[in-house]
């Protein structure tokens, strides 16, 4: 399985499994049904209201979405599209980081060549032959799409039981976090029980920075502890 390595806004580094050719399409497939009901829509409303030959202008208006709602939902859903998100697969920088708006433009423009009728064949083919799972508009831009979750079966999840009622928070600091900081941490917790504790080390160490805390626990038990703490704190707020 292919894999690149995602920097996380606690710059902890996480590898990532890159989308397969199937969930590049699939998603495709479910925004091509979005601009289609749109499409239909906006043409039940201009046979309705007789605009077609007197407002060419306001007609053209209504096709701005479709011409642009690729780019626009990638620089605004942060590499996802409702097809992305759904699938749960976004488009990043090669490096791993956020793509910079110019490369976002970078893969919309290289849409038309990717996807014409000729050409989708050879996306097809590019996406499934090349080691980083790119098509053009990828190789030009220096970008991929990676799965958004690791592909972990119900019995690899962690689950964090509610601590009873007279639990004592080690570390109240954790409700500066949010829910996908702690999944994150979920996720360094699972890869640190199959032999990374390097990880688990380098993720305590820039909790403790960004939290402005200190612990003498071992990095897997801290970050269990952690988990302890939001789970209790959040069920009582």
């Amino acid at each position: 399985m292919h894999t690149i390595k995602i920097t996380t806004t606690q710059n902890i580094e996480l590898e990532y499994d890159l989308a397969s050719v199937g969930e590049r399409i699939a998603s495709y497939i479910i925004d091509v049904i979005i601009i289609g009901a749109y499409l239909i829509a906006v043409f039940m409303f201009i046979m309705n209201y007789a605009l077609l030959n007197q407002n060419d202008w306001m007609v053209f208006i209504f096709f701005i979405p479709v011409f642009f709602y690729d780019l626009a939902s990638e620089v605004y859903m942060n590499g996802q599209s409702v097809g992305k998100r759904v699938m749960n697969i976004k488009v990043v920088s090669l490096d791993g980081g956020q793509p910079t708006l110019g490369q976002y433009i970078l893969r919309w423009l290289f849409r038309i060549v990717d996807f014409s009728m000729i050409s989708q064949l050879c996306a097809v083919i590019c996406v499934a032959a090349t080691e980083r799972k790119q098509r053009i508009g990828d190789m030009v831009a220096g970008t991929t799409v990676v799965r958004t979750v690791p592909r972990t079966g119900l019995q690899q999840t962690l689950y964090v039981p509610t601590p009873q009622a007279d639990y004592v928070v080690t570390f109240p600091e954790v409700a500066n976090l949010a829910d996908t900081d702690m999944q994150l941490i979920k996720e360094v917790i699972l890869k640190s029980n199959t032999g990374n504790t390097t990880l688990a080390r380098h993720a305590m160490e820039k909790i403790e920075q960004t939290l402005n805390i200190r612990s003498d626990m071992e990095p897997g038990q801290f970050l269990q502890v952690l988990l302890a703490d939001y789970n209790y704190i959040t069920s009582r707020a």
